[in-house]
């Protein structure tokens, strides 16, 4: 009898889960735990605060999800409004899509009840979950703070805390509002740090976070997963493109994360790739919440091929069959290598890391090396050759600078070939026009203003270029209108405007 029972605990069961939590697990194909969920979630179960350290990609989620889900599915209390009994933080929206997700997967069929507060979206609807009290809040650290300090939610009753990608929080200056938090929830919580690395600073953080922590490492920080291969293309700035062309060119790059190290190259190797004629999607911090979501959706239903990113998307995007990742730009954080390289080669699959590397991120290369215990193959040099040729711009750019050479040597045309507005041939850039008549009486260089007073009586503009307008001495009207320059638009026979209602007009009044 007791070898039937051992027999029926394999996978989860042998962990502790059980019941419905069980039957959703393996339905949604979580049959046998991975390393990092056969230590955590037993000892989570038995009420220990947890200290993961393992790399990204290695099933962490599950492992603090799950044994949350069984106390809390064990409970069988209500819930109090604008509570939640367990908070998750992350450090980037789309993680915090992720972990929602994976749990409402997980709980399928356990009236598990979540939140997402997350910033760039509409905050009336996030208060508005909330109120009724929730089971699970996945949060971004800066709207959550907003939502406490306006007492929308209350954490108090908040009993299971978990920090997920907790170093990244800290390179994003969260880390204060992390404190914060952590200090508005149950004073007897049950906390979970998880991190593929591990600082300084957060090993301070988890000695005041922590109690008597289980030290979860299934693999040294930092390192990569052993089924991502790994190498370098050297390629100048200037050869980058052409480099990043020719291998999307090849049908093996199914699915592919280009990552650019700044917002403004993303959009920029965007733009070249469809020039080039790929199709591609971007995601960055100046994106609006919708349109990141938008091109991640994309990005996994497979209608696009390539999303370029920032390291935003260095944590929290799980693609199934990312087949490549390119790091166009290495980052300045060498850290952040290890989790750009981690969104392919997850759950055991293959999967093919390239980064090109310009001579001067040579030092940056070197600190990447130094992070993942291993000297990077060189797969290709293009170094000794020349950059490629300047794309010739397009055939309307080409005429239009023809044109304006020709118009150089008419001077009295524009620079498109048409006439000039005046009648002199020359363009008046104020005081003496070039090439045209002398102002009487007005010093050079001085321009007749409108609304400009007339001292000593008028002074007459002899010779006055008619595009011009000026409010002294003799009115513009009193040419002929015969002799109008070409641009003047007065019917023949027009009365001389003499209105002197102007020549008093206040420079304000014009302005407005």
């Amino acid at each position: 009898m007791t070898e039937e029972i051992n027999a029926e605990l394999n996978g989860f069961a042998k962990l502790g889960i059980s019941g419905q939590l069980l039957k959703a697990t393996n339905t949604a194909g979580f049959t046998e735990p991975k390393p990092i969920q056969e230590q955590a979630i037993p000892a989570q179960l038995a009420g220990r605060d947890i200290l993961g350290i393992a790399q990204t990609g290695s099933g962490k989620t599950a492992a603090f999800a799950l044994p949350i889900l069984s106390k809390i599915i064990a409970l069988g209390t209500k819930r109090r409004p604008k509570t939640a009994r367990a908070l998750i933080l992350a450090p980037t929206r789309e993680l915090a899509v992720q972990i929602e997700e994976t749990i409402k997967v997980l709980a399928k069929g356990a009236h598990i009840s979540t939140a997402l507060v997350l910033g760039g979206v509409s905050r009336f609807s996030q208060v508005k979950k909330i109120g009724p009290g929730v089971d699970f809040v996945i949060a971004t650290p800066g709207r959550l703070m907003d939502l406490v300090r306006e007492k929308d939610i209350n954490l108090s009753e908040t009993t299971w805390l978990v920090l997920d990608e907790a170093d990244r929080m800290l390179d994003m200056g969260f880390i204060n509002d992390v404190k914060r938090i952590a200090k508005a929830t149950h004073p007897a919580r049950q906390t979970a740090l998880f991190s593929a690395t591990m600082p300084a600073e957060i090993e301070q953080l988890t000695q005041s976070l922590l109690r008597d922590p289980v030290r979860v490492e299934v693999a040294p920080q930092g390192t990569t997963a052993a089924e991502i291969v790994q190498s370098v293309v050297l390629a100048r700035t200037k050869q980058k493109r052409k480099v990043l062309s020719d291998m999307l060119s090849d049908d093996a790059m199914s699915s592919v994360i280009v990552f650019a190290r700044t917002k403004h190259g993303a959009d920029r190797v965007t733009k070249d790739l469809e020039r080039d004629g790929f199709e591609a999607a971007v995601i960055h911090g100046n994106k609006s919440q919708n349109a990141r979501q938008k091109a991640l959706n994309g990005f996994r239903d497979g209608s696009v091929r390539i999303l370029v990113a920032t390291d935003i998307a260095a944590r929290g995007i799980d693609v199934p069959g990312i087949s490549h990742v390119v790091n166009f730009d290495l980052p300045d954080e060498a850290e952040s290598y290890v989790h750009r390289i981690g969104r392919t080669g997850r759950n055991g699959r293959d999967g093919i890391a390239i980064t090109l590397v310009d001579p001067s991120e040579n030092s940056k290369l070197r600190q990447v090396e130094r992070i993942i215990r291993m000297k990077l193959p060189v797969m290709a040099d293009h170094l000794g050759q020349p950059d490629p040729a300047r794309e010739p711009r397009p055939q309307g750019e080409r005429s239009f600078e023809s044109a304006n050479d020709g118009a150089r040597e008419d001077r009295g045309h524009r620079r498109d070939g048409r006439p000039r507005n005046d009648g002199f041939g020359k363009k008046r850039f104020g005081g003496q026009p070039q090439g045209g008549r002398p102002f009487s009486g007005k010093p050079d260089g001085e321009r007749g203003a409108q609304g400009e007073r007339s001292q000593g009586g008028d002074r007459p503009f002899s010779g006055k270029p008619s595009g011009e307008r000026h409010f002294h001495g003799k009115p513009k009207g009193d040419r002929p209108f015969g002799d109008k320059p070409h641009g003047e638009r007065k019917p023949d026979g027009a009365k001389p405007f003499r209105s002197k209602r102007r020549f008093n007009r206040k420079p304000a009044a014009r302005a407005a």
